[in-house]
């Protein structure tokens, strides 16, 4: 490693006894706890009740975290069903592997479940969690960290990142013959751009919601929209496997549907705000969006 190159961990779980805690999970888990937190502090200011997040959230992330999973295996196969493949492996969720967009799909369906159930709008409270969903985001991207992966292209910039050869059953760094780490080099460390991005994204929402009148919906829709103008920047520097359409990596190909989507949503939601039609929130559901 270079004097200047970001160090990486080469341990990336805690043994207590019998118990094996992975990193990535811990991370994870405090992304979600941060989302939970900024939201239901969103919500209340919206006339919420304190916990409901939290309710929602009971939906949302189990829902979430199967569909992050599932997005990964249908696009990055290989590992489970390719040639030495072990389909067992698909379920092993701690050793890293949840496809955002899958997991904010399926995590919205929960989401929009939940919502149901306590009889909360949906729109408001997307407006409320999405600045939280972003600093969760930014945070799970540390599990990158720990276990060596999502990184771009080799770098003797100063803030390049060392990366190991890793072993994911063991959650270690492969070590060689002495019994020192294999360092495969020094990469832009992609996973900490867009770390930062996430930050920044998060503050430029606040900051849009605090300033601009915004409809129903459409902080939600800055989300859709924006994340993934930094996602298809970041991938174009990514350098791990990944099955390509017409030579682009298949998140490419999402970030720029889901751009799509998210400006289409923003334009659809000002217009009927504007022409006063009736949306998923009604004058009754404003306040007190009560259980």
């Amino acid at each position: 490693m270079s004097p200047a190159a970001l160090p990486s961990p080469t341990v990336g779980v805690l043994e207590l006894g019998p118990l094996t805690i992975h990193a990535y999970a811990l991370c994870i888990l405090a992304g979600i706890a941060a989302a939970i937190w900024i939201g239901d502090r969103r919500l209340r200011d919206r006339g919420g009740e304190a916990g409901v997040v939290l309710d929602v959230a009971m939906w949302a992330v189990p829902f979430g975290i199967v569909g992050g999973r599932i997005y990964h295996v249908i696009t990055t196969p290989q590992p489970y069903f390719g040639e030495g493949g072990h389909p067992i492996d698909a379920l092993k969720i701690w050793e890293g592997g949840l496809g955002i967009w899958g997991a904010v799909a399926l995590g919205a369906v929960g989401a929009w479940i939940g919502c149901r159930q306590l009889r909360v709008s949906f729109l408001t409270f997307a407006d409320a969690v999405v600045p939280g969903i972003l600093v969760a985001q930014a945070i799970g991207r540390w599990g990158n960290w720990f276990n060596n992966e999502i990184y771009g292209p080799a770098t003797d910039l100063p803030w390049g990142l060392e990366i190991h050869r890793w072993d994911g059953a063991t959650g270690r760094a492969a070590v060689d013959a002495a019994g020192d780490p294999v360092v495969l080099g020094t990469f832009h460390p992609t996973f900490l751009y867009e770390s930062l991005f996430l930050l920044v994204l998060a503050v430029a929402l606040l900051v849009l919601d605090r300033r601009l009148r915004l409809a129903p919906g459409q902080v939600m829709a800055l989300y859709i929209a924006g994340y993934p103008v930094g996602r298809f920047f970041i991938e174009m520097l990514r350098t791990d496997a990944a099955n390509t359409i017409l030579g682009l990596r298949v998140n490419i190909w999402t970030s720029l549907a889901v751009f799509v989507l998210g400006v289409v949503l923003y334009i659809v939601l000002g217009r009927r705000a504007r022409s006063g039609e009736e949306t998923n929130i009604s004058d009754s559901e404003k306040l007190p969006l009560s259980r």
